[in-house]
């Protein structure tokens, strides 16, 4: 049998390169359930060798535990701001004063995009990850090593020339991470976050790690140092050995030769900063030459060798002349303001999101007022505050029917949203068809907007199943669709038939049933018949899946035109099976356990292995089914349930022992 060691070893590697393929180059080789299978094999060989577990595994990505504050620590040089150029005159200024103390001296610029985040050190000992630190006032920081961990495009152990080194560089929160984040929100009845930057920053100060690790947030590298100081001589050579040695480093930067070259980049990236997938908020612009860094110096603030153009701002004053409703994918009604179309940062805006009705009683909007509206990562700007009260007023009210197919609108108690509930009503189909063809779902490319327009408003697409129905000829009948084109999106939706249970399970969008969700009920289950007629009660004993979960997966397998569409995807060759990467055999096998209070030693997760590698399974509710409670210190009313219902419990000693016998 091959050395613990040596497989341990082969596995983080391995794990390595598939981080590094999909979250720093955005290209990768295997799928998500292939990850997590490596990953729970190495998981479970490190819980049956403890001695062999090292800080930099790509397992202790989210190993930390609740923390009770930040510790402050001093920066290896000071981390300074940057001035700010607001127009072309003021750029050119920055350009003739660089021009003047280099005495004539040649120089060129590298710009980079300006992303919106929060600025963060990260330190490196023997080519292993030991700190990170939040910028803070640039002189001390806070120490966030823990949560930094959880960001999967920040390495853990780099291999290069030199092994004691630091990184500095933005934490982010892309787009489509924010709209998801607040969406969440909105399901918990919790309060949204104003922009991705907001969000970025209070998920990096989380105290507890495994909610920032929830928040998928991005780490993109700039500048390399050693010892406080720039690692080459060239702020270009220092991005491409970032890259090099694993970092994500922003694919835009360039070098300009000339103010001319910079002022043109700069203008450029404002007209297509919405097609990026992060906040930018404008271009960053330094001199290249270290040497000439150091010859052009410091003012008191901020370094004279670089200097931040900056975007107009992004508010604007307007009024609200309507407000209609719209339906998403969900079902739930959101309602939009129709505004007086006012210029914002450079956009036209007309449209500006409402969120649901809370948000506008909290607003004290009605129809008539003036309001504050702002671009930011939404899909559409949102109305940020009221202004002033208009002259004539007009309280809005939410329809009582769907406008789009007037179906009953229904709002649970303890939800901020109302819902159509007819599954087939039109505007819910073009986003589940969407959300169904998206990455990391079914992955159908060219399944985009203006296909499926076409393909709901002709009447050709009524619900999911009949993608699997369509033809080459279906879709040359539609405009903009070439041959080629379409031959490619046939394919691609015949491939997404090898997809795996848990991304069908996802794409079919059942409400709180995420990419994670479906891979516990992939795993707990191990067919989609079986969850489809999997009870309220057997539904809880899945990993994570709490009521709430529950009773939305209930209610969507209890819609007849829900089953009747399982029925159509499975006839379709969708795979409705799924081979658990958990053991099967094992001294707990066919036994449910909860673990409930504070363990002397192990983390939740570490019991959970230790229990799921000897074959059992690990639920969050205690019921007659359970087998065993694992209590710890601080165990409250599962404790107390286990005891009413006679149910056996355990210390961690006696679970070790329990999971050690042949």
């Amino acid at each position: 049998m091959k050395d613990p060691a040596v497989q341990i070893e082969q596995l983080r590697e391995e794990l390595r390169h598939h981080e590094h393929q999909y979250y720093v180059l955005d290209a990768p080789e295997i799928t998500d359930a292939e990850y997590d299978a490596l990953l729970r094999r190495l998981q479970a060989l490190e819980t049956l060798h403890p001695e062999l577990l090292t800080p930099d595994s790509p397992t202790q990505r989210v190993g930390g535990k609740p923390r009770e504050g930040f510790i402050k620590v001093l920066h290896s040089s000071p981390l300074l701001s940057l001035e700010n150029a607001l127009n072309e005159a003021e750029l050119r200024e920055f350009d003739r004063r660089v021009r003047d103390l280099l005495g004539g001296a040649a120089y060129r610029y590298v710009t980079e995009l300006k992303l919106d985040g929060l600025s963060m050190a990260a330190h490196y000992r023997d080519g292993k990850f030991t700190e990170a630190i939040t910028r803070g006032d640039g002189t001390v920081g806070e120490d966030v090593t823990e949560n930094a961990r959880t960001i999967r495009s920040l390495p853990l152990r780099v291999k290069g020339p030199f092994p004691n080194f630091e990184v500095r560089g933005e934490t982010v929160m892309s787009r489509r991470a924010f709209e998801r984040l607040n969406a969440d929100r909105d399901e918990k009845g919790l309060s949204r976050f104003a922009n991705p930057r907001n969000a970025a920053a209070g998920s990096l100060r989380l105290l507890e790690p495994r909610l920032t690790a929830e928040r998928r947030l991005e780490y993109y590298t700039y500048f390399l140092l050693i010892e406080g100081q720039p690692a080459f001589d060239s702020h270009w050579r220092s991005l491409e050995e970032l890259r090099h040695l694993g970092f994500k480093v922003n694919p835009h930067s360039k070098i300009c030769r000339t103010i001319d070259e910079v002022f043109a980049l700069c203008n450029a990236w404002e007209g297509k900063r919405e097609e990026l997938p992060y906040e930018i908020d404008g271009v960053v612009v330094k001199v290249d030459s270290v040497e000439q860094q150091r010859q052009l110096g410091f003012t008191a603030k901020a370094p004279r060798w670089a200097i931040a153009y900056k975007y107009p701002a992004r508010q604007a004053t307007t009024t609200v002349e309507a407000i209609e409703v719209q339906v998403g994918r969900t079902g739930a009604l959101t309602p939009v303001a129709q505004l007086k179309p006012v210029e914002v940062g450079g956009v036209t805006v007309s449209r500006a999101t409402l969120h649901n009705e809370d948000e506008i009683e909290r607003l004290g909007l009605q129809i008539g007022d003036e309001v504050v509206v702002e671009r930011s990562g939404d899909v559409i700007p949102k109305v940020v505050r009221v202004s002033a009260q208009g002259s004539y007023r007009e309280v809005f009210h939410l329809p009582s029917h769907c406008p789009v197919c007037d179906s009953k609108v229904v709002r649970e108690a303890g939800e901020s949203a109302s819902r159509c509930i007819n599954a087939n009503c039109p505007a819910r189909l073009k986003e589940t068809l969407l959300h169904f063809a998206s990455r990391g779902v079914m992955n159908i490319d060219g399944m985009g907007e203006a296909l499926v327009d076409q393909l709901v408003d002709r009447d050709i697409v009524r619900n999911v199943a009949d993608l699997y129905d369509l033809t080459i000829e279906d879709l040359l009948s539609l405009e903009r669709m070439g041959a080629k084109s379409a031959g490619n999106v046939i394919r691609n939706i015949d491939r997404s038939r090898a997809n795996p249970l848990p991304r069908v399970i996802t794409a079919l969008g059942i409400r709180f049933v995420g990419e994670r969700t479906a891979v516990f009920l992939a795993e707990a289950f191990g067919s989609m018949d079986a969850v489809q007629h999997a009870s309220l009660q057997e539904l809880q004993l899945a990993q994570e899946v709490g009521p709430k979960v529950a009773e939305a997966v209930v209610q969507f397998f209890s819609e007849p035109g829900n089953r009747e569409l399982i029925d159509r995807l499975g006839n379709a060759g969708l795979q409705f099976t799924y081979a658990s990467t958990l053991p099967k055999a094992g001294p707990l096998q066919g036994k449910t356990l909860v673990i409930t209070g504070t363990l002397p030693t192990l983390s939740r997760d570490e019991a959970r292995q230790l229990i799921e590698l000897a074959g059992g399974k690990v639920s969050s509710a205690v019921s007659k089914k359970t087998s065993y409670v694992v209590v710890g210190e601080d165990a409250g009313s599962k404790l107390a349930k286990a005891l009413d219902l006679g149910i056996s419990t355990l210390t961690e000693d006696e679970l070790r022992l329990l999971v050690t016998v042949a």
